[in-house]
């Protein structure tokens, strides 16, 4: 995990939420077009560095609930990296979840998750 090693949580404050949710989303994106080509490795890289950036907004955000929220939502998203398995579903379900979490991430749903919903 090469990428975000060296991002401070002083750096990382400087990104307002909605900047943070996305550049987690733009993660989970280069995650859902590593499913669809079955890379594994890779796969477990991008987890690895999504988990990296909602810890990072998780310690630099003081609001409680959205900071309880992002760690349950951290949860789904560490059952993906280690399960030895890919799950495409579960994938969608969690990416979708994160980009609900603001307005301006919620917009981009119909561009990088077309169609409808994954069924829970």
């Amino acid at each position: 995990m090469t990428q975000y090693t060296d991002l401070s949580p002083e750096r990382w404050s400087q990104f307002d939420l909605d900047q943070q949710v996305l550049l987690i989303a733009n993660e989970m994106n280069r995650a859902t077009r590593l499913i669809r080509r079955d890379v594994r490795a890779s796969l477990q890289r991008v987890y690895e560095r999504v988990l990296r950036l909602v810890d990072l907004t998780v310690i630099t955000n003081a609001r409680r609930g959205l900071r309880r929220e992002l760690l349950r939502w951290r949860d789904l998203v560490a059952e993906l990296y280690v399960s030895p398995d890919t799950d495409a579903l579960a994938h969608a379900r969690a990416f979708r979840c994160l980009l609900q979490l603001t307005p301006a991430a919620s917009r981009q749903i119909p561009h990088v998750m077309p169609g409808p919903p994954p069924s829970f």
